[in-house]
């Protein structure tokens, strides 16, 4: 599993400012929905940037209840949502939410699933917390339509290769309609969300991984540190000379809770 420490999280927290970050929030609010008044809960709310934008639509009399199991997280989340008085920042995590039975009204999950080993039984513990007919969003990568051109094909294929060490699961979209029926789930819109980059942008989803991934596959020992640092020197030659080609597809899945 990737390790969220103050570096990562540091890290993370200017990519998320970035355009294709801000893409999947905006996709995630879509099929969401929030409404005035509503309590709404955002599992893996990372530095917090969905759950301010949360506790804005649900406004006053509504509350954001952010999850993180990270503390480096959690305290980011925790000053991103400060002068926010409808905001709550817990410890917790998508198998174990500190939340009373049917106390929500909807709940969010971006990009958190593919670290949930156990998906059947978060969905069930998710189901638990939320009210009859509540909505779950679930935004998540799905790693199997990744493509990212290079001309050492091979240690690209040993890059992606050891970024799969981190996850627990790299298809979730893929199974997820059918485990959330099985878990007591209406599953209602699916919508995909295509990256594609010819250049490499410096707030884009490629260049926070190009960052994200050299730093795990040398802290890991996956790969060594020369291997590393002459994949990431080659897709900067590629970037500047007009043959950088990265492809990545998300998925959002809504389902009402039956």
């Amino acid at each position: 599993m990737l390790q969220f420490d103050a570096a990562t999280t540091r890290l993370l927290e200017t990519a998320y400012r970035g355009s294709d970050v801000v893409k999947r929030r905006l996709a995630t609010l879509e099929a969401l929905a929030p409404q005035a008044g509503e309590t709404i809960l955002d599992i893996g709310c990372g530095p917090g940037y969905l759950t301010a934008e949360l506790s804005r639509a649900v406004g006053d009399t509504g509350e954001v209840i952010g999850i993180d199991p990270s503390l480096d997280m959690r305290r980011v989340a925790a000053c991103q949502c400060e002068d926010l008085p409808n905001v709550r920042i817990l410890e917790g995590t998508a198998n174990s939410l500190p939340l009373e039975d049917a106390s929500v009204d909807r709940a969010a999950s971006l990009q958190v699933f593919e670290y949930v080993s156990d998906i059947p039984g978060a969905l069930i513990e998710i189901r638990r917390v939320l009210r009859p007919g509540g909505r779950l969003v679930i935004g998540d990568m799905h790693w199997g339509s990744w493509v990212w051109h290079s001309d050492e094909p091979e240690r690209m294929a040993t890059m992606m290769k050891a970024w799969d060490h981190h996850l627990a699961d790299r298809s979730v979209p893929a199974r997820l309609p059918h485990i959330m029926q099985q878990a007591g789930y209406q599953v209602g819109t699916i919508r995909p969300l295509v990256f594609l980059d010819t250049v490499l942008r410096n707030d884009g989803l490629a260049m926070m991984l190009l960052n994200l991934m050299q730093a795990y596959a040398v802290q890991n020992d996956f790969v060594d540190e020369p291997t590393v640092r002459a994949w990431a020197d080659e897709q900067r030659r590629l970037a500047a000379d007009g043959r950088f080609f990265f492809s990545l597809a998300h998925f959002v899945v809504s389902g009402c809770r039956s």
